[in-house]
């Protein structure tokens, strides 16, 4: 398995071409992604080559729209393709969009791109698949000029949780909104964040609970709450109680990630934390003074632990 980050003239390392491709964004890896990726393998399989998954860094909308404000995405572009190949891509392709892969009209973009350079004899897309100048082309389009070109193609029929259609979408709102059962559900694993340990204000081990202080998260936060998590630094994996967002006890209206990793202690300053978000225990809120914080954290902690271990 291999991940080429290549420009749009740029032709794919051997062994990438010959086989079956499937094209998105693929932000979060989410179920329907999943069976996109499961579709992909079995045709590439049948052609007798490789399972390519092709993403963008940046997104097509970033190009496309530069002064639009930026969200930040739900996986970097290294967790999604890690997350691609676990599906069972055989290579990820990041590809670096410009104006002019942009500005090729749905013709093009099979001929040049899907045919001439990844050499593709199988194509698999979902239902609402767009693509091409304008977003021209859909998911019958593409049929169309794939069969032009002796190529096959399969549409991936949309995934559904909860009587809705699984999508990127959906996931983001449900992480913002502190839903993240949810968001594991249409994941199909928990949502997992990582961040760099700095030094905060201390606060936590002086109250007998240190806390992991994360800064440069690049993805979406989880709503404001405390949550179980399991934490992974250094190759451990531990259990731990995260809050996320201010802390109004102390009048701090900040909005941070401090991770407690229960059991642990050492030092993980410039270290990176992954945290994976297993139940959401509670809402942020401000308590009368310091034993009452101090109780509601250890009852927090106990919770965490019979959650996340």
């Amino acid at each position: 398995m291999a991940t080429a980050t290549l420009d749009p003239a740029d032709r794919p390392p051997p062994g990438f071409t010959g086989g079956a491709v499937t094209v998105g964004n693929f932000d979060g890896v989410h179920r329907g992604h999943l069976a996109l990726v499961a579709a992909t393998v079995r045709r590439a399989r049948a052609a007798g080559g490789p399972a390519v998954a092709v993403t963008f860094d940046p997104p097509p909308f970033h190009i496309l729209f530069p002064q639009a404000p930026t969200r930040p995405p739900l996986t970097t572009v290294s967790d999604r393709a890690a997350l691609l190949h676990a599906a069972g891509a055989d290579h990820v392709v990041v590809l670096r969009p410009d104006s002019a892969l942009l500005a090729l009209s749905p013709e093009a973009f099979v001929g040049e791109v899907l045919v001439g350079r990844l050499g593709a004899r199988a194509v698999v897309e979902g239902y609402n698949f767009r693509f091409g100048r304008d977003r021209a082309g859909d998911a019958a389009r593409l049929r169309d000029l794939c069969a032009s070109a002796g190529v096959g193609f399969e549409e991936v029929r949309p995934v559904a949780a909860g009587g809705e259609v699984v999508s990127s979408s959906r996931v983001r709102a449900a992480v913002v909104g502190g839903e993240i059962a949810l968001a594991a559900d249409l994941l199909g694993r928990p949502y997992r964040i990582a961040g760099i340990v700095v030094s905060g204000a201390r606060r936590g081990r002086t109250l007998g609970f240190p806390t992991a202080n994360l800064a440069d998260v690049p993805t979406v936060l989880p709503g404001d709450g405390v949550y179980a998590v399991r934490t992974t630094a250094g190759g451990a994996t531990r259990p731990g109680a995260a809050n996320v967002g201010p802390n109004p006890t102390f009048g701090d209206a900040a909005r941070k990630v401090e991770v407690h990793l229960i059991g642990f202690a050492g030092d993980l300053y410039g270290q990176t934390l992954e945290v994976e978000f297993v139940e959401k225990l509670r809402d942020t809120r401000p308590f009368a003074g310091v034993a009452d914080l101090v109780a509601q954290l250890r009852h927090d902690i106990a919770a965490a632990e019979r959650s996340a271990t």
